[in-house]
């Protein structure tokens, strides 16, 4: 059972990921010779952030691990982080709920990941903003176990 409902969750977290990108009918339309550009332009009325993954590597199982992600403001209108949901409860993200960020401004989100249970792992985070808007970040890893204490 809890793997269905986690199979779900990372389905749901996949769905809202892709829903992410702007639609595009798979040509490149860019004159020939043309590179694209790379750099991001800020959206008018989203959040930016540094980085969408972080990649704990390996960690001892038992150890509980944190990660800060950092969030900005990139829109004209000031609003605060209305939820920061994880896709399982071994991943528990903090942040200032009463904060609103000015269009610029910038805050933190602090996930922890508790490492109880062994192997790899990739968890999703989804941030819902400006009432209905949202943007996903993942944090994975892996978990080895611990040897046994000699007596």
């Amino acid at each position: 059972m809890k793997k269905l409902l986690l199979a779900t969750f990372c389905g749901l977290g996949s769905l809202i990921s892709f829903a992410q990108h702007n639609e595009h009918d798979g040509h490149n339309h860019a004159a020939p010779g043309a590179t694209a550009a790379v750099a991001a332009t800020p959206q008018p009325d989203g959040i930016s952030m540094k980085e969408a993954e972080y990649d704990f590597g390996k960690i001892p199982q038992g150890k509980p691990v944190t990660h800060v992600f950092s969030v900005t403001n990139t829109s004209k209108a000031a609003f605060k982080l209305d939820n920061v949901q994880a896709s399982c409860g071994c991943t528990t993200p903090q942040w200032d709920k009463e904060k609103t960020l000015v269009p610029g401004e910038s805050t933190q989100i602090t996930v922890g990941y508790n490492a109880a249970a062994e192997g790899p792992f990739n968890k999703t985070i989804t941030i819902t903003y400006n009432g209905s808007q949202s943007k996903v970040v993942n944090i994975k890893g892996e978990v080895w176990k611990t040897p046994a204490a000699s007596a």
